[in-house]
């Protein structure tokens, strides 16, 4: 069953960021840490252009897990200051405010719909499903709503209009299957 913070942590990892900002929404305490910063579109150029440099780490980044190496935190450090940002703690709240913002994004109509009222489309949902089982359920309500009640809203609602201007180049970062694009040229579509 998918949650706000799993997606978000699924997004933050196909966008090449470190698992200790992808594992910041794994948990509800972890989850206030998030820092909502107001993104620029300078911000967003940089964090898309700085995907190539971090490619090649993503693997060792997942690896690292929260404590990755002094070698691999300096060419972290490195790549996030080539490309503008003053830390890689920079770089991973400019990518933790863009996945904010693609979660709650509908590619199709355009329509930006807060997290936390998706969070709670979703805990209504499951409250209506008579097919879960009763156990896994309550456990679904009770994780939900511990996720609703450490999330905030969206703060910067200019971050919106940011993150559409560059969707086309962010969407392009995102491989097929996390996305929420039709099929790749020449497959047939999902059925």
């Amino acid at each position: 069953m998918s949650t706000f913070f799993s997606r978000l942590k699924s997004l933050a990892l196909v966008l090449g960021l470190s698992a200790g900002v992808a594992a910041a929404g794994a948990l509800g305490a972890a989850a206030q840490e998030f820092k909502q910063i107001e993104l620029t579109d300078p911000m967003v150029k940089s964090f898309i252009s700085a995907q190539k440099d971090f490619a090649p780490l993503a693997s060792k980044l997942v690896e690292g897990g929260e404590s990755p190496d002094a070698a691999l935190t300096k060419d972290l450090e490195d790549i996030a200051k080539k490309h503008g940002f003053g830390s890689f703690a920079e770089f991973e709240d400019v990518g933790a405010n863009i996945t904010l913002i693609l979660d709650g994004l509908d590619r199709s109509s355009g329509e930006f719909t807060d997290p936390i009222e998706k969070m709670k489309k979703e805990l209504e949902d499951i409250k209506a499903d008579e097919s879960i089982p009763a156990e896994d359920k309550k456990l679904a309500v009770d994780d939900l709503t511990q996720e609703i009640a450490a999330s905030q809203p969206l703060k910067f609602k200019g971050n919106i209009d940011v993150v559409k201007k560059h969707i086309a180049e962010i969407e392009a970062l995102i491989p097929e299957e996390a996305g929420e694009s039709g099929p790749e040229e020449g497959e047939p579509p999902a059925p």
